[in-house]
């Protein structure tokens, strides 16, 4: 009994000496015994709290690995861990000057220079060989503490939105360059936490956001956050109340889908995928500038980003009713029909497999009048002298889906286009005689220069 009195005395002895610290906490106050919040009075608690959180705004070099800095990072880690746990297990313990040194201790801890990119390529190579950051032993649990603290309900709105401002929220928005993909998740959560509970942070988040896709799009092409950006705003577009407002719409047109052009595409096309079908999942009339925009950033050198695209035009087709439809198949099946041509057997055979699909194949169905004679030309030369066999049993497929429905049509266009192989062979008979003729006029002429010259 008198062992555990002298115990608790000592222990509120060292609780009382750290509330004399003042001033910036060096290394050296991490090495200074300090007692845990558990074997604290609860009178000292928030004074006890208030100085971990202050011993937690130290800073290391991690180039640097001294015995003595070894011992304080180890213990830096352990008070982190310790508040971590003390807020996920005490409520009301949030006052004005906890509230000030948790955010000055995240924004020390989370808000620097990301260092110089490993990898210089964009897509890296590196899912094989990922980076990460020498600090995340301290930053994981940065990110933990913050998160909880975010989600917490023993702290009102009104309250936080002091200390949660929008140089906060862009200095947590530059972070998503970060290249260790474990900080990424960690800012994915607790930026989309921030925008489901702080009302008046929604527009500027969404427009911050913008920002960044619009850098990236325009003049970089290089970021590490897109994909996880594109998460949250796909959750975002999820909760749009209809009508889509216009200031929606033009960020649709004017940043998702010209993101449709960048070299790194695949690294995100998931994401944007996602986010573009919902905009067209709650007002099909969006499918007309949808389609028509990656109509416009069509690939035509990279294979691998053209089946991509016929995967999202795929999902937008099903999402697409028969007016919008009317309105773009010509040019959309102008494009289609160069990729039922395509070398590339994976191009050929993605877009021969529309025809797999029942409601497209109904709505091509119903316009056959205007497909068909686009389309027609290269099922005929895809049927009879496309390499890969695959692609030739789907294209004679497609053309007996075409013979069933309308057997006149198909019979009329290979006849337009049988002549115009023979309005094109006449031309080119022309064409070869013009030369031939043009050659014995060059020697007639040749020849007669010589005698001229010899007289």
């Amino acid at each position: 009994m008198q062992q555990d009195q002298k115990s608790k005395k000592t222990t509120d002895e060292t609780t009382q000496s750290f509330t004399k610290l003042t001033g910036t906490y060096v290394t050296a106050d991490l090495l200074e015994p300090t007692p845990t919040l558990q074997d604290t009075n609860n009178s000292f608690k928030p004074d006890l709290f208030i100085h971990k959180l202050k011993l937690c705004q130290v800073m290391f070099d991690w180039k640097v690995d001294s015995p003595k800095d070894s011992r304080a990072k180890n213990v830096k880690r352990q008070q982190l861990l310790e508040l971590v746990e003390y807020i996920g297990k005490n409520k009301n313990i949030y006052t004005e000057d906890s509230l000030t040194e948790i955010t000055r201790m995240v924004s020390v801890n989370l808000f620097r220079t990301l260092p110089p990119k490993v990898h210089k390529l964009d897509p890296p190579e590196g899912e094989d060989d990922p980076v990460f950051d020498p600090s995340w032993s301290h930053l994981q649990i940065v990110y933990e503490f913050f998160l909880r603290f975010i989600v917490s309900s023993s702290v009102e709105v009104n309250v936080l939105k002091k200390y949660i401002k929008l140089p906060f929220i862009k200095k947590i928005l530059a972070l998503f360059d970060s290249e260790d993909h474990r900080e990424r998740d960690y800012l994915k959560t607790i930026l989309h936490r921030i925008y489901a509970k702080f009302m008046l942070l929604r527009a500027f988040i969404r427009k911050s956001i913008s920002h960044v896709f619009f850098i990236f799009v325009w003049e970089t092409e290089k970021h590490n956050g897109i994909a996880e950006l594109l998460e949250i705003l796909g959750s975002i577009i999820n909760g749009f109340a209809l009508p889509i407002k216009e200031e929606h719409v033009q960020f649709l047109k004017r940043v998702l889908i010209p993101m449709h052009k960048v070299k790194p595409l695949g690294v995100f096309h998931q994401q944007l995928s996602y986010c573009v079908t919902q905009f067209v999942d709650k007002d099909p009339v969006l499918s007309v500038p949808v389609i028509s925009g990656l109509l416009k950033f069509w690939p035509i050198l990279s294979s691998s980003k053209e089946v991509m695209f016929l995967n999202e035009l795929e999902e937008l087709l099903e999402l697409t009713q028969p007016e919008e439809f009317k309105t773009v198949l010509i040019p959309l099946f102008k494009v289609l029909s160069r990729s039922v041509g395509s070398d590339h057997f994976q191009v050929a055979e993605r877009t021969l497999f529309y025809w797999h699909n029942e409601y497209i194949s109904s709505l091509i169905a119903d316009h056959r009048a205007e497909i068909l004679p686009i389309i027609y030309p290269i099922l005929h030369v895809n049927s009879q002298h496309h390499w890969n066999p695959t692609v030739n049993d789907l294209t004679l497929n497609v053309l007996k889906i075409f013979m069933e429905i309308d057997q006149n049509l198909v019979e009329q266009c290979s006849n337009v286009y049988m002549d115009s192989l023979a309005n094109k062979a006449a031309k080119e008979k022309v064409r070869r005689e013009a030369w031939a003729g043009l050659e014995v006029n060059r020697k007639k002429c040749k020849t007669e220069e010589k005698k001229d010259g010899g007289d």
